[in-house]
């Protein structure tokens, strides 16, 4: 098995997307109060965003076919909008609530939404029933998360 296709490999680039969420939430957050306005901060990150995407895209090699075949549930286009929602919502919120209380709540929310993912095999994920084990970790987490956030 190759470096690259091992799941520790996996885990440690998760591990390091996930130590970048509140990052870009911090200097977006800083961008929304140097231009004086969240929405127009968000803007510049997507922007910044989609011109680093279509950079990948064309770096990949992989085959580029249409986007909107007919097999393809509309829904999932939706994801577009939820990662609006997250950059607005986090770049408006974390000035008035905190980076740290802002991002918890958000790992809050990750795991709620993962655990109901995975047992539900939600959008073809792969299935991971939730077992009292997976429970246990969960309401650890969310024990976690409030002692992270109580001052």
């Amino acid at each position: 098995m190759s470096n690259i296709n091992h799941p520790i490999f996996y885990a440690l680039l998760m591990v390091v997307a996930g130590f970048g969420i509140p990052v870009m939430a911090t200097l977006n957050t800083s961008l929304g109060n140097k231009v004086q306005n969240p929405a127009l901060a968000t803007v510049i990150l997507l922007t910044v965003g989609l011109i680093a995407a279509i950079c990948v895209l064309f770096a990949s090699r992989d085959p580029i076919i249409s986007p909107f075949q007919t097999s393809t549930p509309f829904y999932y286009y939706f994801a577009g909008l939820l990662f609006v929602f997250y950059i607005s919502s986090i770049t408006w919120v974390a000035p008035k609530f905190g980076i740290g209380n802002a991002i918890a709540f958000i790992l809050l929310g990750q795991l709620i939404s993962m655990t109901l993912i995975d047992h539900f095999s939600l959008f073809t994920a792969i299935n991971f029933p939730l077992t009292w084990q997976r429970l246990c970790g969960l309401i650890l987490m969310m024990g976690g998360v409030y002692l992270v956030v109580k001052r």
